[in-house]
């Protein structure tokens, strides 16, 4: 008798062997029809996968986000097939899942053109009309280097050579087409649907390594139906109107350029919004009993090494020799004891070295350490992308070091915090993580069992909801990820705590315990906005360069109708910057219409208008974007309200 235990808690027995659409029907014909896959055990596999053990059992349809990616799955070899149906020739690489859709890179001499997308998609479509069936074969590995080197697929027999010699291979047949795959896939092509497309082409290395050759990849993305794609396809045109790169051009916020890669070049109007939101943050911080430190960009290389990111980010992380050599007999060895400094990509190891400064006593815990820590990553050039990701990065970071018993008041604290910012922020959506152990991580399991029950504890206590991401905590300990939800639909993961008992003990920090003994703290690695820049590029996108008032980099603009009011403007002027306003006059000889059209694209939150008659009645014209509507108020009155409404959230 097999024993299968549906999601519902619910069990149903069987007496023999079934395969997964067989389970689908036993229970509904409507539900065979939906299926796609089953999960046995919490793992995806093919609806002809015979079950033939106890097991819990859940069937996959397309609405799911199993589903969902199992459609991406294979619109991704739909496509490949496609692509080598059209362009003979060519030969099929990689071609995995991603965020909102599917890759596939190719090796052809010819480049893709634009035009090539909407014939792949036509013959990706004959192809699901074709219902091609897919089945799953297992072959002997040398079989299958032979069979990929014979047909001059010569980048899939190389992946396929980096399998262990013995082990068995899985390919899967589409038709007449076949793909190494772990699977799963759907039963046939014809249960793909139509709603797809193809969204751009880019270059990549072979590998990710850019000594290898460039192939071509090409983008798409997939969804359960097609209402489901065109709110995809309107949210991406959405994204596109609102990108920060362009707002920023638009509103002198900042500049990149080739000359320093992954660094941003902050223009007047953009660090504004930075010093609102750093002073905003570092208000709320104080008052949550964080003590504000800084800490040296050099480190010597023991520091890294003995927290294990030296092992773990050397490759992105900028070395340089702590002496300039005069010759090359002089310069260090990159390995070893070398005299080697790198700048820092994180805060951490330095926090910790303030932490041993002096004995700490438990009385003394928990201790709030934060920084607004200027790091740097040698993030590779085709991964930069705008303020999104640079290379050189301002966290607002912080450690905050305390006793085990302590885990989960500091944590619930900290949930707090993070809740009321993002609030304040705008961003009233947010949802909760649990990630959890690496397979490449440092410390004992039992370490590990105690740091992931701490954090599960600890948002539980804190009443939110959540779910797990297995495998996706630091090497050094599980964390809490919080997601916020902007304005037309994406998610963003920007806060952060991670509960980590291995670093305090390789960097030996060290506490008197109440028994006057000596205790390693916990560390919990925190932070709200994760990088100033990107959180910035976050902020510019969601309100669409429209901040609210306390952030706006110009809250204001005095401008003229004539130029007989302009004393009276430069009167206003001095009076709103006095009352602490960002303020900038436009005294042009130019038509109102004009003025208040250049500085509304300039998304200018309130424009202040005077003419003869204000400048005689001391009163002054409003007009607030994005209205066509406009206010008269006595100028004192007018200054009252802005400066009301430009106070930060904290201080109202």
């Amino acid at each position: 008798m097999i024993k299968l235990k549906l999601p519902d808690g619910s069990v149903r027995e069987h007496e023999k062997p079934l395969d997964g659409l067989a389970f689908a029907e036993s229970i509904a014909k409507s539900l065979a029809k939906k299926a796609i896959a089953v999960k046995l055990d919490g793992k995806m596999m093919d609806l002809a996968t015979v079950i033939d053990r106890d097991a819990a059992i859940e069937v996959v349809t397309r609405e799911t986000a199993d589903g969902v990616d199992l459609l991406r799955h294979d619109a991704a070899h739909v496509m490949a097939e496609a692509v080598q149906e059209l362009f003979p020739g060519t030969q099929v690489t990689i071609g995995p899942v991603i965020e909102n859709g599917f890759y596939y890179d190719f090796a052809r001499a010819e480049p893709f053109k634009a035009e090539d997308l909407e014939k792949i998609e036509a013959r990706m479509r004959e192809i699901v009309d074709r219902d091609e069936k897919i089945t799953r074969e297992v072959w002997k590995r040398d079989d299958a280097v032979a069979h990929f080197k014979k047909i001059g697929e010569h980048y899939k027999a190389e992946i396929i050579e980096s399998i262990p010699a013995g082990e068995d291979v899985s390919i899967y047949r589409q038709g007449n087409w076949l793909d190494l795959c772990r699977g799963p896939h759907l039963p046939s092509t014809g249960k793909l649907g139509k709603a797809f497309k193809l969204t751009k082409l880019a270059g990549a290395y072979w590998r990710g390594n850019s000594r290898n050759e460039m192939l071509q990849r090409i983008y798409g993305t997939c969804w359960a139906n097609d209402n489901d794609l065109k709110a995809y396809l309107t949210m991406v045109e959405e994204a596109e109107r609102r990108d920060h790169r362009k707002i920023g051009r638009e509103m002198e916020l900042f500049h990149l350029q080739e000359e320093a890669q992954g660094s941003v070049f902050w223009h007047a109007k953009g660090y504004r919004i930075w010093q609102a939101l750093e002073q905003y943050i570092r208000r709320r911080i104080d008052a949550a009993g964080y003590l504000e430190v800084k800490t040296p960009q050099l480190l010597d290389s023991k520091f890294w090494e003995q927290s294990g990111h030296w092992s773990k980010f050397r490759e992105n992380m900028f070395v340089v020799p702590d002496e300039i050599p005069s010759t090359d007999e002089e310069a260090p060895v990159l390995s070893g004891k070398a005299k080697l400094m790198a700048i820092k990509p994180m805060n951490c190891p330095a926090h910790v070295q303030i932490f041993k400064q002096g004995v700490k006593s438990y009385r003394d815990l928990p201790l709030r350490m934060a920084e607004f820590g200027c790091c740097h990553r040698n993030e590779p050039h085709g991964a930069l992308h705008g303020l999104m990701r640079v290379r050189q990065m301002t966290q607002d970071d912080a450690h905050i070091f305390c006793r085990e018993d302590q885990i989960t008041a500091e944590s619930v604290a900290f949930c707090e915090l993070l809740l009321s910012v993002y609030r304040d922020l705008g961003f009233d959506q947010v949802k909760v993580r649990l990630a959890t152990r690496p397979d490449v991580r440092a410390g004992e399991d039992a370490v590990w069992d105690r740091a992931e029950k701490g954090l599960a504890d600890a948002v539980e206590a804190a009443g939110l909801e959540y779910t797990v991401a297995p495998g996706e905590g630091a090497f050094y300990g599980p964390k809490l990820e919080f997601h916020l939800k902007d304005a037309i639909g994406r998610t963003w993961q920007c806060g952060t705590i991670q509960l980590d008992f291995v670093l305090p003990e390789r960097l030996d920090a060290s506490y008197i315990g109440e028994d006057s003994a000596r205790h390693r703290p916990v560390m919990l690695h925190r932070a709200i906005l994760g990088s100033m820049e990107r959180f910035i590029g976050i902020l510019i996108e969601n309100y669409e360069g429209r901040f609210p008032l306390w952030l706006a980099p110009v809250q204001a603009v005095v401008t003229t109708i004539t130029s007989d009011a302009d004393p009276y403007a430069e009167e206003m002027l001095q009076a709103m910057r006095a009352a602490g306003l960002r303020v900038e006059i436009d005294l042009r000889n130019e038509k109102i219409n004009y003025k208040v059209r250049e500085h509304s694209v300039a998304k200018v939150p309130a424009i202040f208008v005077a003419g003869r008659r204000e400048a005689e009645e001391r009163t002054v014209s409003i007009r607030r974007l994005g209205s066509q509507q406009q206010e008269t108020l006595p100028l004192e009155a007018a200054i009252k309200a802005l400066v009301e409404e430009a106070t930060p959230p904290d201080l109202r």
